[in-house]
């Protein structure tokens, strides 16, 4: 698929062959480079057929994808569902969006009429993509979506625990006409092939934790490439006086323990103005209590990736409890349905000591503070490293008063994270250290371009030696300044 039948099994590498790992990461650029070539000459109408014929398969195909998806990672499959949905409405958007991105365009020159400018956008080559193991699916092939769309070539690592769906979609890819060396997929882990990717790549696209962001993104600048990321997150919830508080707690357990809490825009902490405190808590503890947990499409919360990541979960609660917290709901692994499910939590009184205050964990874990006012509940939104997403509950004009003090890339109101996220014509990404970069919207394929601007000067020079005019042309042309600043208001 990604790599060459000739080549032996990625197991093998997986496991510590670090030169192996580096042999087929080169062979995988050497064939994508040759490859992009012609890709970026292929008409974009061409380019954009393929990738509508591919939101057709992947909606043919719902079903085994989301089989895949859900025995690589563990989640419910209406989860596992939404991935199939988001590389399809990604697929759609970029296939329709990207004549006018791409098509050079032309803008305002120096002199009216005289000067004729536009801008081009020429793809960068071959793009890396490192993505994460908790949306299999939708991290690994949407991005690549765009960045194929803008004429590059794509080099894609998935996550060592769920391989396999990438895999698949690459098939799927080429099923639906795409050059099969266009889009290669190596398997392996970051130290070996994740490097020997970012010494190699045009451009790289990254989507995990903080930490590993901030090295790669040291490595990018220094070879001077571009670097998008979506990183970690601590998102906040605020439910204000003027909300329903029964509609905002069945929202507050969708926005926290969606995809087993493994999402990065998902709710970790909430503010509940006093005001509406009581009942919300009522309910929203209520309804975590009934949360179907299994891997069934009857299902509402899935199992964690693993028995480990369970673990450090557990150990998250359990300090927070040890230093004061209460738990309202949960609090405890679910041996009796597999060792790597945790039941859906709720905490309050949790001390700002507690490692869960302020890191992120990346499970289906949440803490409640009550607040009075928006004033205070912004404040607490904002008093963290990340911004990623939040959400706001309420009435929408006082909802969008508050929304604009929030320091985040996504803000949604009377919804967890879905309504930005799945609003494709609009940027998605992380302020302070939850990223750099944007994924949808324009941004999302213009950061895999290059500008070039092409301007033509005609009937009257700008200038330069031997142009002549002396003070007279200087004096016109400060006159032409001044008269274009009236006109351009």
């Amino acid at each position: 698929m990604g790599i060459r039948a000739g080549w032996k099994s990625s197991a093998a590498w997986r496991h510590g062959d670090a030169n192996l790992g580096c042999m087929s990461v080169q062979h995988a650029f050497d064939t994508a480079r040759a490859a992009q070539r012609a890709w970026a000459t292929t008409p974009l109408r061409q380019r954009s057929r393929i990738f509508l014929r591919y939101h057709d398969l992947i909606l043919a195909h719902r079903d085994e994808l989301v089989d895949l998806i859900q025995q690589e990672t563990g989640k419910a499959k209406h989860n596992a569902f939404d991935e199939v949905m988001d590389v399809a409405i990604t697929a759609r958007h970029y296939s329709y969006r990207a004549k006018a991105l791409l098509t050079p365009a032309r803008v305002r020159g120096a002199m009216p009429v005289a000067t004729r400018t536009e801008v081009h956008r020429a793809p960068k080559g071959v793009v890396g993509v490192i993505a994460p193991w908790n949306y299999p699916l939708s991290l690994a092939v949407s991005d690549a979506v765009a960045a194929l769309i803008a004429g590059n070539a794509v080099v894609l690592k998935p996550d060592t625990q769920t391989p396999r769906t990438a895999q698949r979609a690459h098939q799927l890819l080429v099923q639906a006409g795409l050059p099969a060396d266009l889009f290669q997929v190596v398997e392996g882990s970051g130290r070996t092939v994740g490097q020997e990717i970012v010494k190699r790549c045009d451009f790289l696209m990254f989507t995990g934790s903080t930490a590993t962001g901030r090295k790669l993104a040291a490595q990018a600048g220094e070879r001077l490439i571009g670097f998008s990321a979506e990183l970690g997150g601590k998102n906040p919830l605020l439910v204000l006086a003027s909300a329903d508080p029964e509609t905002a707690a069945r929202g507050a357990a969708d926005a926290c323990f969606s995809n087993t809490g493994q999402l990065c825009i998902s709710v970790e902490r909430i503010y509940v103005d006093r005001a509406v405190a009581e009942v919300f808590l009522e309910q929203f503890v209520a309804l975590t209590k009934r949360l179907r947990i299994g891997h069934g499409w009857g299902d509402d919360v899935g199992s964690l990736i693993s028995a480990e990541h369970r673990s450090r979960v557990d150990a998250f609660v359990h300090d927070a409890v040890d230093k004061g917290a209460t738990v309202l709901a949960g609090g405890e692994a679910l041996p009796q349905l597999g060792d790597t499910f945790y039941a859906p939590t709720i905490l309050v009184d949790v001390p700002e000591d507690a490692d869960l205050y302020r890191k992120e964990v990346f499970g289906p874990v949440v803490y409640v503070e009550v607040v009075d006012g928006p004033e205070v509940g912004v404040e607490k939104m904002n008093d963290t490293d990340y911004g990623l997403n939040a959400s706001i509950w309420g009435a929408e004009d006082e909802a969008r008063v508050v929304a604009a003090h929030v320091h985040a890339g996504t803000v949604n109101i009377n919804e967890g994270y879905a309504a930005a996220w799945a609003s494709m014509d609009a940027p998605m990404g992380g302020w302070k250290q939850s990223g750099v970069g944007r994924r949808h919207g324009d941004e999302g394929l213009l950061k895999y371009t290059e500008a070039r601007t092409v301007a033509a000067q005609r009937y009257v020079p700008l200038g330069g030696v031997g142009a002549g005019g002396g003070k007279p042309v200087a004096d016109a042309m400060a006159l032409a300044l001044r008269l274009g600043k009236r006109l351009l208001r």
